[in-house]
């Protein structure tokens, strides 16, 4: 862990965006005796933060084994591969991904009406010549392929008039998003999470905001398998982690200290972070499902998919779930 007297730009980004770190193998089902195992992956500072800060666990009938990953892609690439049974996802990389043919489900949504201001955003270095989303024409945007950061600059290029073409799109890991923007190389890095206060932190710019766009929703994401072989432990674990989204409403500074430890963040950004992120339980409802096709619209407009998969194909209704 990075002591925070030594704590710098870099080395907060390098810690939130590391490699993916499995614990404790991964290899899930049974372990010798009969041992249930429930394999669960998290984006750095994500669903492990908040199940661990919470103590929602205690008393689970199975043994969780985490894994890590630096960005949902990556977390998306195990779960499509069979290297984890669920993980929390972003509405965007989840379409983005079912499209291309993986094995997966949403079973669950986490959802946050009005998206706070803040964790998803266009940053731009504070004395940058770009002063509004129409000023990135002809620019250089750096983001995660497939992620919430994509599908946030595709459409504020809609929004700003900016046609396929006209600004151009580079596709790096963040902790390489971060180092682009440093150098100079990209003009502009579309962004989330506790990447957006680091990089306010250290005097970038909010270009555009995602709250003013559309709202936040999250869903849990499973590989198809998980629906035959685990489903007694997916419906438990969905209710631990629903309980401890409720927890956080009022344990934000609890809540803070663990996403620091985990991550490696300066407690004053982990604070920021948590208090940007107030994400609840939520139904998948078919008029949730429905408004999904709005966003796989988007990158097919863009170019960036095609659309190979009806959309409602992905979702588990709650409905349809079965019960505790």
């Amino acid at each position: 862990m990075i002591e925070t007297a030594l704590w710098n730009r870099r080395g907060a980004l390098a810690a939130l965006g590391a490699g993916a770190f499995a614990l404790a193998g991964g290899l899930g089902g049974c372990r010798g005796g009969g041992e249930k195992v429930l394999r669960v992956g998290s984006q750095k500072g994500g669903t492990k933060a908040l199940v661990l800060a919470s103590g929602v666990l205690e008393g689970a009938p199975y043994r969780v084994e985490w894994s890590e990953f630096p960005a949902a892609q990556h977390l998306l690439e195990a779960l499509g591969s069979d290297a984890v049974d669920i993980g929390l996802i972003g509405d965007a990389p989840f379409l983005f991904a079912y499209q291309t043919g993986k094995p997966l489900k949403a079973v669950a949504a986490r959802v946050s009406h009005p998206r706070p201001a803040g964790i998803l955003s266009i940053l731009v270095p504070g004395a940058s010549p770009v002063r509004k989303p129409a000023d990135l024409k002809g620019r250089k945007i750096v983001t995660g392929r497939g992620s919430i950061g994509h599908f946030l600059a595709l459409k504020v290029f809609e929004q700003a008039g900016i046609k396929p073409g006209e600004a151009e799109l580079i596709f790096m890991t963040p902790s390489d998003a971060a180092a682009a923007l440093r150098s100079g190389a990209v003009d502009a890095w579309s962004t989330w999470g506790a990447y957006v206060p680091t990089g306010q932190a250290a005097g970038d710019r909010i270009l555009a905001d995602g709250s003013d766009l559309f709202d936040a929703c999250s869903f849990d994401v499973v590989h198809e398998n998980v629906l035959r072989d685990k489903s007694d432990l997916l419906v438990d674990f969905l209710a631990r982690e629903a309980r401890a989204m409720e927890w956080r409403k009022t344990h934000v500074g609890e809540y803070a200290k663990v996403l620091a430890k985990e991550t490696g963040l300066p407690l004053a950004i982990a604070q920021t972070t948590a208090e940007r992120s107030p994400v609840v339980d939520g139904p998948i409802t078919p008029e949730l499902v429905a408004r999904q096709q709005g966003i796989l619209d988007t990158f097919v407009r863009a170019g960036a998919l095609q659309a190979k998969r009806p959309v409602g194909d992905g979702y588990v209704l709650t409905s349809q779930l079965p019960k505790a």
